[in-house]
């Protein structure tokens, strides 16, 4: 890829969100730091403590989103992320995680439960694309 071209890559080249809550899914979230506590507070407009009881699920000192009707608490079908702005950072970073670049059966797998992947790019163009954005911004989020 010429040096042009890296200065013109966007996320949307390989990903676009669709909304479907795919990765919202499961009976567990992902972990929150404080980083993303405070974030998430931030956004909320809450206490602390009130955020804590209407959202978070902690167990043994790992704090987490609750789980309700099997997806992450602040998915809204047709509407996403409620907490948009205030999300995990690990959630800002799906799913173009790292790993793709390490294992193709990574990609593969992500690939085939994200529609927001884009399908038309062979494994090689989307982590030359990848490489590319993680090198240049140092971290994704969208």
């Amino acid at each position: 890829m010429d040096t042009e071209a890296k200065k013109e890559c966007k996320v949307s080249d390989i990903f676009v969100c669709a909304h479907c809550g795919y990765c919202c899914q499961g009976e567990t979230t992902v972990s929150l730091n404080e980083e993303d506590q405070a974030r998430m507070i931030d956004v909320l407009g809450l206490p602390r403590e009130e955020v804590a009881n209407r959202y978070w699920r902690i167990t043994a000192g790992v704090v987490q989103m609750k789980i309700e009707d099997g997806h992450c608490i602040f998915f809204r079908e047709g509407a996403g992320c409620t907490v948009h702005q205030g999300r995990p950072w690990r959630c800002g970073q799906w799913p173009l995680h790292p790993s793709i670049l390490a294992d193709r059966s990574n990609f593969e797998t992500i690939r085939e439960s994200c529609p927001g992947i884009t399908s038309s790019l062979s494994y090689e163009d989307f982590c030359s694309i990848l490489r590319t954005l993680l090198n240049r911004d140092r971290q994704l989020t969208f």
